[in-house]
């Protein structure tokens, strides 16, 4: 084994010394002198290693780390916004993904299915903001009554795979609970395929927050431009603030906006009117009501940390299982995948491995894809 790949590979993981050392139950010494090239692990503690990392195990006897370029654009502006600052979780799910999306363009491609989406980079960074958001309205209809954030963010979702935009959300990687998203690393991503368009929302974040979110991709989508979002109010890269600016004037106009905000109110009370007239989130309201400075950064913050918080505090991390796999593929892909393998063009170790789901438990999750 490399000493110098042994290294790269606990760094990538986000793991010291010692980190890694108690998950080998092995002395920090030991690492230690491994990585300094004094002493060699066996052939198992070097799977080991290369399990608990998330590293391919051939890669540890490599000369040199291999070059690991993000397959889309890094729009975030968190940290200095370079790969080395792409956790090898956000790596995962991005390569799970695109994994995802290039079966299903295969997959349109043999049933005949395979055509451009006109609205998938019908407008640039020139166009006017509300022309987008028209144009986004237009295809998706944002829900007009939506009992609770997650209602609303359901019923988007599924009138954007209506049209063809593959919706997909996850907080964790695959089906590992130990491996959570980090909402300070990334809110999302989009990948603008004219043919399978793509949106990935990050489930770690507070459900109001998610709606902006999807939001947010949509417009990338638009404007046809791939990228991983923070989409955070401070923004300063054209693409993002154009994004935040249509997935706010998408969920709630500008105008309707300003006639519904009244300066005679307080700040809570006018944010409980745009909830009551909009049928969004009080985070979605804040949000609008910082663009049009109606709200002081810390006003904002303060809406959406006690969204977050509420969300924490209710999340016990149980649930349906094969509710969160239809969430987290999506019902076009889980409908085709399962499609294929009940007509035996894919084996059912494949179908399971891409919608992570037992083999033996997809004739289940069909049933659940049927409710």
């Amino acid at each position: 084994m490399n000493p110098k790949l042994l290294r790269w590979a606990r760094e990538r993981a986000g793991l010291s010394l010692d980190g890694l050392s108690d998950r080998l139950r092995l002395p920090a010494e030991q690492v230690t002198s491994w990585e300094a090239g004094e002493a060699r692990p066996t052939i198992g503690q070097a799977q080991k290693v290369a399990n608990i990392t998330h590293t391919p195990f051939g890669y540890l006897y490599l000369n040199e780390p291999p070059p690991e370029p993000l397959p889309i654009p890094d729009l975030r502006t968190v940290g200095s916004g370079t790969p080395t600052d792409v956790s090898i979780n956000l790596r995962d799910v991005v390569r799970d993904v695109m994994q995802k999306v290039l079966w299903y363009a295969d997959y349109l491609q043999d049933i005949g299915a395979r055509e451009r989406l006109p609205f998938v980079g019908s407008f640039d960074l020139t166009a006017s903001v509300s022309e987008v958001a028209t144009s986004i309205e237009l295809q998706i209809p944002r829900p007009q009554a939506a009992s609770a954030p997650d209602d609303f963010l359901r019923i988007l979702a599924a009138r954007a795979e209506s049209v063809g935009v593959l919706v997909m959300r996850s907080g964790i990687v695959g089906n590992n609970t130990h491996r959570p998203l980090a909402v300070g690393e990334f809110r999302g991503f989009a990948i603008a395929d004219p043919f399978t368009p793509a949106v990935f929302v990050n489930s770690a974040d507070a459900p109001a927050a998610r709606v902006f979110t999807l939001a947010h991709e949509l417009a990338h989508i638009w404007i046809g431009s791939s990228g991983i979002s923070d989409a955070a109010p401070s923004v300063t890269k054209a693409s993002e603030v154009f994004c935040n600016a249509v997935a706010g004037e998408y969920l709630v106009p500008e105008a309707a906006f300003r006639q519904c905000w009244r300066l005679d109110l307080p700040f809570n009370a006018n944010l409980q009117r745009v909830v009551t007239t909009f049928h969004v989130s009080r985070v979605v309201a804040a949000r609008r009501a910082l663009a049009f400075k109606f709200a002081s950064p810390a006003e904002y913050q303060s809406v959406y940390a006690i969204a977050l918080n509420e969300y924490e505090d209710k999340e016990s991390g149980g649930g349906d299982f094969y509710r969160t796999a239809r969430v987290r593929n999506g019902d076009r892909i889980s409908r085709a995948v399962i499609q294929q393998a009940k007509s035996g063009r894919i084996l059912l170790r494949d179908a399971g491995r891409l919608l992570g789901v037992q083999p033996s438990s997809l004739n289940i999750f069909a049933k659940a894809l049927q409710s």
